[in-house]
């Protein structure tokens, strides 16, 4: 059933078994798993079926730490969540970034890779990605000679690409609202937790459309799935009951907020630029989903060396110091003036089909033609793993919101093991290069600069900052004093309370996080089904 709260209060009224609060790909895979396994469910979500201005500007907030992109603008607060406008980049985690590694101050989850395993295998499914396969498979499918790299020094990552535009929209979760145990809310912004008065389980939420009254929505359990920003500022605020907020008696609520910084780090000085880039470029393979590979630096070398699990790519381009070309400052000034709405957003998907066009048939030829006569020169991207850091982290604001709520700001921190692993990457590849006769790396003058300072270079890219990927804030622990959820994703301390989304992930991998969080959610879903039965 889909209600707006504006026009339809009593859709609250009724008792759910599980409240859910966000309806992005965490909450609506998780409402469709317990749909299908026969519980009730309540999904709340604070904006409409598009975008609104008003809803999107409760996500204002202030960044106060390292230069980010504005917060309202980094992510979407309506029905489907900010997977509408992703570019369907779908990876799964390695298995060091569950492991914990001695040289990376808090790594390790509670959990493995054997844990999520069954997970992945079925998000698979909800993407149409087809099955996973191994690095050798990946080049034999790409119909591409790999180079003979140390695999211990330098290895393959490889992205898969969700083609479905707008895959969490109401366009294509008609079997949620056509369900007789589901009560999808629009306009329902929850605004407190209420906790009981011993702090072990949540009795209500509080939830009001914009301009409208307070409602109680109660359940038997309840989950946060409205993003790491969000989830971290619903818990911080919700301070009647514990002063720090709910879950933080350790302090440990905001903290650990994590991206995948980008960054130039190398020029690549070889004769052979286009055939290196064109080694590691998305193709649309015949018969299956678009695959990119980019290099990831071994696990050996990553132990021998203390980085992070960093990925690079390569860019054919212009000297970099000439500045953005006229082209790619039109249209990124155009697309930051067009309105996320489902006009705009068709806009987006129609400039996303004539740019693969243009890959499929002409980009290769025109990169080859600049590469060839010295027009362009190779350099290398990293996507870095964000090293855990507890200071960077969301804290609440001074500022209120329309609906009196304390904002959100963002302190987002790197450290020197961030930028240490991006001249190790840079070095590696250089040095595997060399090895080949292929070559060598030139790296980046920042990289030998003392500090953790991270350039934003403009340059790079679409994403001159980070990915604009949301990680950490309620990350899992099976210790309280290191974390706010357990291995379960349920908050420690709470018997009835969880947290879906990549806000709970321990590290952050260079994996884009929307197929892992979306494997978690599944997982949840399949927790709740056995404490909800043997209740």
């Amino acid at each position: 059933m889909l209600v707006d709260l504006r026009s339809d209060a009593e859709a609250l009224a009724t008792l759910g078994d599980v409240c859910i609060v966000g309806g992005g790909a965490a909450g609506v895979t998780l409402a469709r798993r317990l749909a299908a396994k026969g519980h009730e469910v309540i999904l709340l979500e604070s904006g409409g079926l598009d975008f609104e201005q008003a809803t999107q500007d409760l996500y204002k907030g202030a960044n106060v730490g390292m230069p980010y992109y504005d917060l309202e603008e980094a992510r979407l607060r309506f029905f489907g969540g900010t997977v509408s406008i992703w570019g369907g980049r779908a990876a799964r985690m390695d298995p060091i970034d569950f492991e914990r590694r001695d040289w990376v101050p808090h790594s390790g989850w509670p959990i493995g890779l054997a844990d999520v395993d069954p997970y992945y295998r079925e998000a698979d499914a909800i993407f149409e990605l087809g099955e996973a396969f191994d690095e050798a498979e990946t080049w034999q499918r790409l119909g591409v000679k790999p180079y003979a790299f140390d695999e211990d020094r330098i290895a393959t990552a490889l992205w898969r690409f969700d083609e479905a535009a707008e895959r969490f929209a109401a366009a294509r979760t008609r079997d949620l609202f056509d369900a007789p145990n589901v009560r999808v809310v629009l306009h329902a912004n929850a605004v407190k937790l209420q906790a009981g008065p011993d702090a072990r389980a949540i009795e209500h939420i509080d939830v009001r459309a914009l301009d409208g009254p307070v409602f109680k929505v109660k359940a038997s359990h309840y989950v946060l799935a409205c993003g790491a920003v969000e989830n971290a500022r619903l818990l911080l605020a919700s301070d009647d009951v514990e002063t720090a907020g709910i879950g933080n008696g350790h302090d440990q609520v905001g903290r650990f907020f994590m991206e995948h910084p980008t960054g130039r780090i190398a020029k690549i000085e070889t004769s052979h630029p286009y055939e290196i880039w064109d080694a590691y470029q998305k193709r649309f393979v015949r018969s299956d989903v678009p695959l990119a590979p980019a290099i990831r630096l071994g696990d050996a070398v990553q132990r021998e060396k203390q980085t992070l699990n960093d990925i690079a790519t390569f860019k054919l381009q212009r000297a970099p110091e000439r500045g953005v070309p006229l082209g790619n400052k039109l249209y990124h000034n155009l697309k930051h003036s067009i309105s996320p709405d489902r006009k705009g957003r068709i806009l987006d998907h129609a400039y996303r089909g004539v740019r693969a066009w243009f890959h499929r048939k002409l980009r290769g030829s025109l990169e080859h033609f600049m590469a060839s006569t010295g027009m362009t020169g190779l350099y290398m991207i990293v996507r870095g793993e964000q090293a855990p850091n507890p200071d960077s982290r969301i804290v609440l604001s001074t500022e209120r919101d329309a609906l009196g709520n304390r904002r959100a700001d963002l302190d987002w921190q790197l450290s020197e093991l961030d930028k240490h692993s991006a001249r190790v990457m840079a070095e590696t590849f250089g040095a595997e290069l060399q090895r080949l006769g292929k070559g060598h790396s030139v790296p980046s003058e920042w990289l030998s600069e003392p500090g953790a300072q991270w350039p934003v270079d403009p340059t790079v890219g679409n994403h001159p900052i980070a990915g604009y990927h949301h990680i950490g804030g309620t990350r899992m622990s099976a210790d309280p004093a290191h974390g706010v959820v357990d291995a379960d994703c349920r908050v420690h301390g709470y018997g009835n309370l969880h947290i879906a989304g990549s806000s709970v992930f321990s590290t952050a991998g260079w994996a884009n996080p929307t197929f892992t969080l979306v494997a978690l959610a599944l997982r949840l879903g399949d927790r709740l089904d056995t404490v909800l039965r043997n209740r």
